[in-house]
């Protein structure tokens, strides 16, 4: 749950826990330059954090809810206080649904999205490999955050229950069988370069344009 600062800036304890173990993925899979597109930042904390740490980078975060677009530039608008650098590579947050062509954003060198594929049909994984196929360059890099199935079971009883959660929520969500995901960026020219372990029973994928 996002909790709400004196301003518009969301707060989402969960984020700021798996920020930096996320960060050292991306530092190992990201090109050293060039542009990466995050897909649903959600409350910009990741943003923040990510920009901050890769200066070289221009972030472009992006959301499909009003809401978490204010909080993405409240976060951007903050930078330079006590508490958050200076971020000049952080760009104003794009207004990005992946189902809904055509995307704000044509050429990127990288994207990255951090859980969203189980919050969303699975109509929206498909759009979201197939719009990352179209605006990558050859070798350019797919990181996708959160929890998996593997091998048609879950890889914890938390994950479990999370899933039961989900589904009850709407049935159109879930967490997603891994190998299914995988298959899918295939199709579109990619292949799974990395799977990495991550904590709360998470993984990071990294996927690689042919």
């Amino acid at each position: 749950m996002s909790e709400p600062q004196s301003d518009a800036r969301l707060f989402a304890p969960a984020t700021e826990r798996n920020a930096g173990p996320i960060l050292d993925v991306l530092r190992g899979a990201l090109p050293a330059r060039g542009t990466v597109l995050e897909i649903a930042s959600g409350t910009g904390q990741h943003a923040a954090h990510f920009a901050a740490a890769m200066p070289d980078l221009e972030w472009q975060p992006s959301d499909a809810d009003p809401r978490a677009r204010a909080s993405i530039t409240a976060w951007r608008e903050h930078a330079g206080t006590a508490n958050v650098p200076n971020l000049p590579n952080l760009r104003l947050p794009l207004d990005l649904d992946v189902c809904r062509e055509p995307w704000p954003i044509d050429a990127v060198d990288a994207i990255v999205c951090i859980n969203m594929i189980h919050i969303a049909p699975w109509e929206a994984a498909i759009a979201l490999v197939k719009g990352a196929g179209k605006r990558l360059p050859a070798d350019g890099v797919l990181v996708l955050y959160g929890p998996y199935r593997r091998g048609g079971a879950h890889t914890a009883p938390s994950n479990e229950a999370f899933d039961t959660q989900l589904r009850e929520r709407d049935p159109a969500w879930g967490v997603r069988d891994m190998e299914a995901v995988e298959a899918l960026a295939q199709a579109e020219g990619f292949v799974c370069e990395q799977i990495v372990t991550m904590p709360a029973n998470n993984f990071s994928l990294v996927f690689r344009k042919r």
